[in-house]
């Protein structure tokens, strides 16, 4: 056979078979490599099916990071509101614009992008935000529209914005101590709004629950805006007219414990919280503590009064200074004769009212002022400092602390006290929230009795129409008041030309209802007070302003006669109407 010649065709047939056969196992191969990755893609895709059900039931949504920072981004507030409903705070609607930095195709393009929308950003800051592996950053918190659109047509992967709540007081620096502030995060870090979260807010966020109608509703106040707004600018001409260091006043109505209006000087703009930082701008009037002076007379009166030590026909010799090793106990106005209780209260003898605070005793004293809250840190909705006092009290020690020397409290603290000496003895402690006279009365302790509280009244007001209170006296409000000049203590020792300036009044002061405190942090005498700058020419003038322009609003009309009988329990008991 030719070598060239074809095969046979069964031969051929057998080749052909082969191949066949051949493909046969390889097609059988690649199906079993087909159905093998068709498992593995759909074991995936059950995989990411299971992930997406859980995310749907656990609520988590585009990242871990980014849920948690938008649940912080939205925290809402009940609004604030004073007693007649006026809206101390609020919150609004505000955008704030985050990054995914591990998203960010060209992060020194961001920066320059984002920064030529937002300028007062610092682009080295925000270019080491990028830089750290993070999956959420924020750029920004509340942005306008305009910026948010802007950065929006920047087109950037990786950036995005969130809906937030702000806070915002319309009113400016108007309450700002006691509002206090909020964070970034709206949550609230000092002053009511810190109570408010601390009250309800704070365990319903650490819950996980959602905030409803009942816990977002508007908490009312016991203040009064138009009080406040009044208050604020009569201090604030004072403070600039006697040229003083600082300067606090409050409100309170002596029924109820309410603060109807209350300003510490200097003080910041709440939309800036930051400005709440400055130590220059802390509340002086629960936070600070300072001696107040002779103003704590009145205290050291009425305990010997309930204690039945004295009468207000008693008298003390007033003649001789008191002595105490090397420390010498004198009169400011040296009267230089036997005084009535009446005259050592209206001519401020720090002689007469030790010798009134000695009839009662170390221990008797002590327990007198811990009984009228000024030996305890005050508990309201604000903060409060601790009082200052001695901790070993000794005769010395009642003799100074009589007359207001050697024992700091908080301004507000003091008003207290003096607003249950004139109320009929009841000792309520102060509060910033709405009150009723029935729920301030079941939660209060009787300081002293009664007839003391009136004697009292009496006493004050004796003190508003000839002694050092007349600077207050405006006309038709019959007006109880007390003077308190504390020298200030610099480097351990009192200092003799700067002072802490006091005044109390309260109006009516037959049937009080309202107390009005005033301090100074060191003001200066001035032409207009003839060089002097003791607390009747700086804050007893400027209680007359203020009271003067104030009761009106409080819905307390002047009167022009005179009251009948204003003090009945001292007529029925004999006791003489004049010193």
């Amino acid at each position: 056979m030719n070598e060239t010649q074809e095969p046979p065709v069964d031969e051929a047939r057998g080749v052909r078979g082969l191949a066949r056969r051949l493909l046969s196992m390889h097609l059988d191969k690649s199906a079993a490599r087909i159905l093998l990755v068709g498992l593995a893609f759909g074991v995936v895709y059950v995989v990411i099916a299971l992930r997406l059900v859980a995310i749907g039931f656990s609520g988590e949504e585009k990242g871990g990071v980014h849920r948690s920072s938008e649940v912080v981004a939205s925290n809402p507030r009940p609004d604030i509101l004073d007693r007649n409903g006026e809206i101390l705070a609020t919150d609004l609607q505000a955008v704030s614009v985050f990054a995914e930095p591990n998203k960010l195709v060209d992060k020194d393009e961001a920066v320059e992008l984002i920064t030529s929308v937002l300028p007062d950003l610092d682009a080295r800051a925000l270019r080491d935000k990028f830089s750290k592996r993070k999956g959420f950053v924020w750029v920004k918190r509340d942005i306008t529209q305009a910026q948010r659109d802007e950065i929006y047509h920047l087109g950037l992967p990786g950036v995005g914005f969130l809906d937030e709540k702000r806070r915002i007081y319309p009113n400016g620096v108007a309450a700002a101590h006691i509002l206090g502030a909020v964070n970034t995060d709206n949550i609230g870090i000092a002053g009511i709004e810190k109570y408010i979260d601390a009250h309800g807010l704070d365990a319903l966020r650490e819950a996980g629950l959602p905030m409803t109608a009942e816990s977002l509703k508007p908490v009312q106040l016991s203040l009064d805006l138009h009080a406040q707004h009044a208050l604020r600018d009569e201090l604030q001409k004072g403070l600039e007219r006697y040229k003083a260091k600082a300067a606090g006043a409050a409100i309170m109505d002596v029924r109820t414990g309410e603060v109807i209006a209350m300003v510490s000087l200097p003080d910041f703009d709440p939309n800036k919280p930051a400005d709440a930082l400055d130590p220059n701008n802390i509340n002086r009037m629960t936070v600070g503590v300072f001696e107040m002076g002779s103003t704590y007379k009145a205290l050291t009166t009425a305990m010997a009064l309930d204690a039945g030590k004295i009468t207000l026909n008693s008298t003390f010799d007033t003649r001789s200074n008191l002595r105490y090793g090397k420390f010498t106990i004198h009169d400011y106005h040296a009267m230089n004769r036997v005084l009535t209780v009446p005259e050592i209260f209206i001519h401020s003898s720090n002689i007469g009212t030790a010798k009134e605070a000695l009839t009662v005793g170390v221990e008797g004293h002590r327990a007198f002022l811990k009984k009228a809250g000024q030996l305890d840190r005050m508990r309201t909705e604000l903060e409060s400092a601790e009082p200052l006092y001695p901790k070993h009290w000794g005769e010395l020690n009642t003799v100074t602390i009589a007359f207001g020397q050697g024992i700091a409290v908080a301004p507000l603290q003091a008003a207290m006290a003096v607003c249950a000496l004139v109320n009929g003895g009841h000792l309520e402690t102060p509060t910033f929230l709405r009150r009723s006279e029935a729920e301030a009365l079941a939660q209060s302790s009787e300081l002293v009795k009664p007839q003391t509280s009136e004697a009292m009244r009496y006493i004050l007001r004796l003190n508003a129409e000839k002694g050092s209170g007349r600077m207050a006296d405006v006309p038709g409000y019959f007006v109880g008041a007390k003077t308190g000049t504390a020298q200030k203590v610099i480097h351990g020792r009192y200092s003799n030309t700067k002072n802490f300036t006091t005044f109390t009044a309260i109006v009516p002061a037959d049937k009080p209802k309202y107390l009005f405190l005033v301090v100074y942090d060191e003001p200066q005498g001035t032409s207009e007070t003839h060089g002097f700058a003791t607390a009747a020419w700086n804050a007893g003038a400027v209680t007359g302003r203020v009271i003067d322009r104030i009761a009106p609003i409080l819905g307390i009309p002047p009167r022009f006669d005179q009251p009948q009988l204003p003090f009945p329990r001292l007529a029925q008991a004999g006791a003489g109407t004049k010193p």
